[in-house]
């Protein structure tokens, strides 16, 4: 039960930290003398730290554990987080983001294979609590930066966007206390059970390692997860899913704001979204049974291209698009965690898909922010960047195809006829 709590409290600093700028892209611009779409970047840096950094955390977990090492990626987060929002030069706000992104990381990756190991059966429930939480984080963390900001100090100046900046990492110390606390009681837990069985050396291992068979070795995962089929669907599916969600975190609210809306009002639209990602989260272990097992993962991004259009071309259905576009990005989150889980043997397998998954998928979603912006910038006009969006929809489709068929990592190929 501690561990649950611990993982959950983890899961509301994976994306609070991160959609809270979306909202804040004018008043930075403003403030730096900058254009927003100059800024459009600033969203993708997370997930070029999460391409580059998610291959090293199944190495960092095979030398220290799976629990120190996310205890260690807390740490830096909060470091990441402060030193973003220091006053002074930009490159404060540009190298803070890219430590924030690099220790949520870690996370990324070992949270799906912590939950492997420790919630058996319960794989899928735990998974969609825990993407529920990342949505609702991500709600939170958007609706919560823009009243931070506007809100006025004792001489009516404006808290300004530094302090809302910081105030989204207001969950990581309690994490860090909890998830210390977790994991000293697991391994207290680890150690009298090696007593009571009557262990040849009368102790256990603090954070045993599963093994796994019959996959390759824990050394040779980390090469030989990259030529497998199933694993390279799952990244497909995760990076465009991905790329959908960031470039609405980052572009609704500018969205909104160049159609006549105040920030307030275009940062609680992008709350909406989040908050219906968080109920497709949380949906998404129930509605993915039985044939919609293999139903789901192609029909979401179906839903994902048309709340797009929607979005684009029929501004006046606004609150029908943001539905339809939170459910299915929740929703397909969900089944994405679930991939990385229950398509892998045992908690090893799991933590080396989650990272190559995370790095080729958090590669192309970074894309998705930079292009939309960039093209928006060079037309003035929200439909040529659209046709990037739905780019990364038809690929998300082409692997929810491709993953309806139900293989495991590792699986060998099945014979023909």
């Amino acid at each position: 039960m501690l561990l649950f709590v611990a993982v959950c409290l983890v899961a509301i600093n994976m994306r609070m930290t991160i959609t809270g700028v979306g909202p804040l892209l004018e008043d930075i611009a403003a403030d730096q003398g900058v254009s927003p779409a100059s800024l459009g970047l600033l969203a993708s840096i997370p997930l070029l730290a999460w391409a580059v950094v998610s291959p090293l955390a199944q190495g960092l977990a095979a030398r220290i554990g799976l629990n120190p090492a996310v205890g260690w990626s807390l740490v830096v987060l909060t470091i990441g987080t402060v030193w973003r929002s220091l006053p002074g030069s930009l490159s404060n706000l540009w190298l803070g983001t890219a430590l924030v992104g690099a220790a949520l990381a870690i996370a990324n990756v070992l949270l799906p294979a912590t939950i492997k190991r420790d919630f058996g059966r319960r794989v899928p429930l735990v998974m969609g609590i825990y993407s529920t939480l990342l949505s609702g984080a991500a709600a939170i963390g958007a609706g919560m930066v823009a009243p931070i900001a506007h809100a006025a100090l004792g001489e009516g100046e404006p808290v300004g966007w530094r302090i809302a900046l910081l105030a989204t990492g207001v969950m990581a110390l309690p994490a860090l206390v909890v998830w210390i606390w977790a994991a000293r009681s697991r391994r207290g837990l680890a150690l009298r059970r090696a007593a009571e069985t009557g262990a040849a050396s009368g102790a256990a291992d603090p954070e045993p390692r599963p093994s796994v068979a019959p996959a390759p070795a824990p050394s040779r995962l980390g090469s030989r997860i990259w030529r497998d089929p199933v694993a390279w669907s799952i990244a497909v599916y995760m990076g465009t899913q991905s790329s959908t969600f960031y470039v609405w975190a980052t572009w609704l609210a500018p969205i909104d704001l160049s159609r006549g809306a105040d920030p307030v009002t275009a940062g609680f639209n992008v709350m909406v979204y989040h908050v219906c990602g968080m109920l497709g989260s949380l949906a998404g272990p129930f509605v993915s049974r039985g044939a919609m097992r293999r139903i789901l993962p192609p029909l979401l991004p179906i839903l994902a291209g048309i709340g797009a259009i929607g979005l684009i071309f029929a501004p006046a259905a606004l609150p029908l698009w943001l539905v339809i576009c939170g459910l299915s990005s929740g929703c397909s989150l969900t089944v994405t965690l679930t991939f990385m889980a229950q398509r892998s043997a045992d908690a090893a397998t799991a933590a080396a898909t989650s990272g190559m998954s995370q790095s080729v998928g958090y590669l192309l979603a970074a894309v998705g922010p930079v292009l939309f912006g960039a093209l928006y910038g060079a037309t003035g006009s929200w439909v040529p960047p659209l046709f990037v969006l739905l780019t990364g929809i038809t690929l998300q489709l082409g692997a929810g195809l491709l993953l309806s068929r139900e293989r495991m990592v590792f699986e060998p190929r099945r014979p023909r006829g």
